[in-house]
């Protein structure tokens, strides 16, 4: 696909630029670029029509305006004020001068945002703002995403020296977050300024950035006061402007109007909104009344000539050359004609970022940097990423798969004994590049055994500590290929400790950065959220599911990722290391003063890390193609690709020494990964390495389990629709996995189908354990149970993954026994469990800690979850599919890694972590299980698909309705004194019915229960007729003819004579 770049577009001088510093390279290379990228469609030796086009623009504008011949050079100037007699300063940018003040509060006033040699595009901008300043009206700044809109702001200010109230609004900002909030203090309750009323009385600049993240209800609020400069408080305070406050002043005391409670808003007040113009970009239009208050700037890109400038200037010592090709790129883009492609920006504003990797280790691929700003091969379709591949051949950009990707690795990590920094020596192709790299405060390694090293992991790991030198970055890969294990040995070879925080769609910014508490007297705090804490304390922060949590709330992290500031709902502020310690340095303060003001220091070693799934290509729902234009100026990212069959072979031999039979399994995962069937790559993401993983446990302890069942368990082929089970029936018989025969002796039959409990040792078919001694017995379930020979058999393959350390996922059909199975295994085992069950209401809270009040006071108790972990308990989790599967993926990290965090602050942490436990800290148990009972997904249950988004961290077990001897072995102890022809009848007839249901026939699944129910009734009362039994289930469909109907059909074939008619010949025996 071509890329048309035309002279007359809004980058047609960038366009110029481009060939301009390509003037100088081989002729040959000058007309590879120029067989691409036509500049006006013509060589630049001959003039085109574009370029006359544009003279005659020119030489008319000279005519209508003679005086301007272009934008006039803008200089900065600090001069003494000569008509004030404090001696304030009057700075001037270009013909526009401001008087300056002395700050009353100087640690509001932004600090190391201005440089030195500011480029002329940004000038003309601040020039603006200073204008629209002295005019006392209220700026917009718009343009694309990135940081660039805020640091314009933040520079003024600074420039300015005025103190700044910044809040980053999300769809969680409320009219409290801005006007007033109520807070508990002292067992009263009592108004506390926010945000828009602090800065008006003081005389501060509100900056409000992600308008269009914001309520369209919420913002209204603001219109008087940027309007009138009023505003009525919660408190029954009134905010009047300064003129009207002063009117009043001249006849009326301070003390009278105080006492009408009249608040004075400062003249100095002023507020800058910086947004996205939408519809380009998601989100919430402008309301009207409120565009109309503000007067507009557009921030576009920076011109190429001021890019370049700066990055010439960030890689001293870098190839030119580089630096012009990777521009020339960038800028083409972020052209017009790119943008009709409907192609996601590309983030200018972090090319300083690969620069600087270039500065430092100048054998990277340049092909490869680009593609950690711009990962287009996961979020674009083949057109686009046709597009990107010309452009960057154009450039002499793309290279070879195995050029871009042979050789790297880590090879030494020097680090000082109390050092926050480390040199690591890195083997970048052919040479070797020393970095530095910020580091941990751990200096044992405490998980390197456990991690199986493979070239392309060394590969993945140096571009990673490339990337840690100088950004946050993301991990994109697809479920199960193990991201989080490599970013655990990252964290393990810098000695960091790391902090988990689990992302889910209904996160709210409270949940990201503080929640609100009380204390034991009553009184309203704010707790620090654990990315808070990492941040103070220089962990590494792990956000898991970037994909899954909304983006107008991900939104308020934008500017610590970009800036390291942070700006918290109690009114504190987080502050970049250095630009915390020029504050404290310049003012005097102490550490005390500081935090006393309100200021935090961010640690210099505080690193992000994000990991995210696969975005789905072409999908229209921003949730599945989560990779925005936004997203893209927050990360550098890392696509990490599942292991070829070698590479996974080598890990699983190293951490399975005993494997033995796994070749077959492997052929089918990499045939069902590279399959070209939609539905067959579905059914791959079950054979995960991390599923691999457990089948080779699995099959090293018990070599005679059956492949066959292990992979069907895996997918839970069960479940699966018709045409993607027969597919899969195929492609294992292609590897030659098939279904292992019935056993035929009548030893084995015995001992495969009974259990048995002798001098305290359980087993369960040919599989035993040591019952559990437990301190307390009252939490043992106790159920009538009936064995048969499958449940015994299902429950044989829970005891094996159970003895290997498995979390169990239970998945079936409404009642087919999931809960008996488990408390009858519960009870075999002798193991308390503590129950929970979950539903559509269910929090990430509510599963965590239960609040209570106690004489006026919140107070958190422990959840059945909680206790479980601290005493050792299975945790049963039921209807699992009810709960949004945003709320249960927390329990990732707690099956994963063994650490949670609650909402009281207190932290869950694994058993092997070496903390001792302490009121914060609660140890998990070493016992500790968790059992999860789930609904199939899909109709007719409509559940979430529990499976589908995490059920490759639990051992799975599809549990189905008994077949027919053991439904009639079950029913028989049921119902002893029911004739055997009454059961067999019931169970026939069943039997079809839930054939039926799985084709799709009908859409209730009968089961097990209902049968169960109806023998129960038969047996108790024998007398009654059993059609008016069966009605006891199928009265629900009376009002469904093609439904009543079809169960009629079934039942009369089997000889229940439900709904009898004389002329029927299928009853003529009965």
């Amino acid at each position: 696909m071509m890329i048309r770049v035309s002279r007359l577009s809004s980058s047609s001088s960038c366009g110029r630029r481009c060939v301009t510093e390509w003037r100088g390279v081989s002729g040959c290379r000058r007309r590879s670029m120029e067989s691409v990228f036509v500049v006006g469609g013509r060589d630049e030796s001959s003039p085109s029509p574009a370029s006359v086009a544009l003279q005659r623009i020119r030489a008319l504008t000279s005519i209508l305006n003679p005086g301007s011949s272009g934008p006039t050079a803008i200089t900065v100037r600090y001069s003494s004020s000569s008509s004030s007699q404090s001696g304030d300063e009057v700075i001037t940018l270009g013909d526009v001068s401001l008087q300056l003040k002395q700050p009353e509060n100087p640690e509001l006033v932004p600090v190391r945002y201005k440089g030195e040699n500011l480029p002329q595009s940004i000038l003309h901008h601040l020039r603006w703002i200073m204008q629209k300043d002295l005019l006392a009206q209220d700026v917009f700044l718009v343009g694309p995403p990135g940081p660039l809109r805020r640091n314009i702001a933040m520079m003024y200010l600074e420039m300015t020296k005025k103190e700044v109230e910044y809040v980053s609004l999300s769809r969680d900002t409320t009219e409290t977050d801005l006007k007033q909030r109520r807070e508990i203090v002292s067992s009263s309750a009592v108004h506390v300024d926010q945000c828009a009323v602090r800065a008006a009385v003081k005389g501060r600049v509100l900056i409000l950035e992600g308008i269009e993240k914001a309520e369209r209800n919420v913002l209204p609020v603001l219109n008087n006061l940027l309007e009138n400069r009023e505003m009525q408080l919660d408190d029954g305070r009134f905010l009047m402007a300064a003129s009207g406050y002063d009117k009043l002043l001249q006849s009326h005391s301070k003390e009278e109007l105080d006492a009408w409670k009249l608040v004075r808003v400062h003249e100095d007040f002023r507020v800058i909104a910086l947004g996205l113009p939408v519809p380009w970009y998601q989100g919430n239009p402008l309301d009207p009344p409120l565009r109309s208050r503000f007067q507009a700037r557009n921030i576009g890109a920076l011109p190429y000539k001021d890019y370049l400038e700066l990055l010439r200037e960030v890689g001293e010592g870098v190839n030119p050359d580089h630096i012009s090709r990777i521009l020339s790129f960038a800028m083409t883009m972020v052209s017009k004609e790119t943008h009709s492609l409907g192609l996601p920006d590309f983030p200018l504003d972090n090319l300083h970022a690969i620069v600087k990797i270039l500065r430092a280790a100048p054998s990277t691929s340049l092909q490869n940097l680009l593609e950690r700003l711009y990962p287009f091969h996961c979020m674009m379709a083949s057109e686009g990423q046709t597009s990107v591949r010309n452009a960057l051949k154009s450039f002499e950009l793309l290279e070879t798969e195995v050029n871009a990707s042979s050789g790297n690795a880590v090879m030494e990590i020097r680090r000082g004994p109390s050092s926050s920094s480390a040199t690591v020596q890195l083997q970048c192709g052919h040479s070797v590049a020393e970095i530095q790299v910020p580091t941990g405060e751990l200096n044992e390694s405490v998980a390197q055994d456990s991690f199986i090293r493979t070239p392309y992991h060394d590969h993945l790991l140096s571009e990673m500590m490339q990337s840690h030198m100088v950004k946050d970055f993301c991990v994109i890969g697809s479920r199960g290929c193990g991201k989080s294990v490599l970013v655990r040995q990252f964290a393990d070879l810098l000695g960091y400790h790391i902090e988990t925080i689990m992302l889910y769609q209904d996160m709210t910014a409270r949940d990201l950065l503080q929640q609100r508490m009380t204390t034991p007297s009553g009184d309203t705090v704010w707790r620090l959220s654990p990315l808070v804490i990492a941040a103070l304390e220089g962990s590494l922060a792990v956000l898991d599911g970037v994909h899954r949590v909304n983006a107008g709330t991900f939104a308020v992290l934008h500017r610590l990722i970009h800036d390291r500031e942070l700006s918290l709902f109690d009114g504190s502020r987080l502050l970049r290391h250095d630009r915390y310690d020029a504050v404290r340095a310049s003012k005097g303060y102490s550490d005390a003063d500081m935090t006393a003001r309100g200021l935090l220091r961010i640690h210099p070693s505080f690193r992000i890390v994000a990991l995210s799934e696969l975005p789905v290509i072409g999908s229209s729902s921003s949730s599945q193609q989560w990779l925005s234009s936004e997203l893209l100026t927050m990360f550098l990212y890392h696509l990490m690709r599942p292991l070829s069959m070698d590479e996974e072979l080598h890990v699983i031999k190293k951490l399975v020494p005993q494997m033995t039979g796994m070749k077959q399994v492997m052929d089918l995962a990499h045939r069902l990964r590279s399959s070209t069937d939609a539905s067959l790559k579905s059914v791959a993401a079950s054979l995960s390495t991390r599923q691999l993983l457990r089948i080779a446990r699995h099959l090293a302890i018990y070599p005679d389990t059956s492949v066959y069942n292990l992979v069907h368990k895996a997918c839970l082929a069960r479940f699966l629709p018709r045409l993607t089970q027969t597919a899969l029936e195929e492609e294992l018989e292609s590897v030659d996995v098939r279904k292992n025969a019935l056993p035929s002796s009548v030893d084995a039959i015995d001992r495969a189908v009974t259990c048995e409990i002798k001098d305290g040792i359980l087993r369960i078919g040919s599989t035993t354990i040591e019952t559990y001694n437990p301190e307390t017995k009252m939490k043992i379930p106790d159920v009538i149970f009936y064995d048969n020979p499958l449940h015994m058999s299902v429950m044989e393959e829970m005891l094996r993954d159970y003895l290997l350390g498995e979390h169990l996922l239970l998945v079936g059909n409404q009642g087919v026994g999931k809960n008996k199975i488990i408390d009858r295994f519960l009870y075999l085992l002798n193991r308390p469990r503590e129950y929970i069950q979950l539903h559509r209401d269910t929090t990430v809270q509510t599963l965590t800690l239960q609040p209570t009040v106690q004489d006026g006071v919140v107070v958190y108790e422990d959840s059945p979850l909680v206790r479980a972990v601290k005493q050792g308990h299975i945790l049963v989790i039921d209807e699992a599919d009810k709960a949004p599967t945003n709320v249960t993926c927390i329990l990732k990290t707690l099956v994963e890694s063994g650490e949670m965090h609650l909402a009281d602050s207190r932290r869950i942490v694994s058993a092997n972590s070496g903390l001792k436990p302490s009121p914060s800290i609660i140890v998990t148990h070493p016992d500790f299980r968790m059992f999860v009972l789930a609904n199939r997904p899909g109709f007719p249950f409509l559940g979430n698909d529990f499976f589908g988004a995490m059920g490759d961290i639990f051992s799975c077990h599809a549990i189905d309705n008994p077949d027919v001897e053991s439904e009639m072995s079950m029913l028989r102890q049921y119902g002893p004194s029911v004739p055997d022809g009454t059961l067999r009848r019931l169970v026939l007839a069943f039997g079809e019915l839930r054939t039926m249901a799985d084709q799709g026939m009908i859409t209730y699944p009968y089961s097990t229960r209902e049968v169960v129910n109806m023998v129960k009734h038969l047996e108790r009362f024998p007398n009654e007729g059993l059609v008016s039994v069966v009605n006891n289930v199928f009265d629900f469909d009376v009002y469904n003819k093609e439904l009543r109907d079809t169960v009629l059909e079934t039942l009369h074939k089997h000889g229940i004579p439900i709904g009898a008619d004389p002329r029927n010949v299928l009853l003529a025996k009965e």
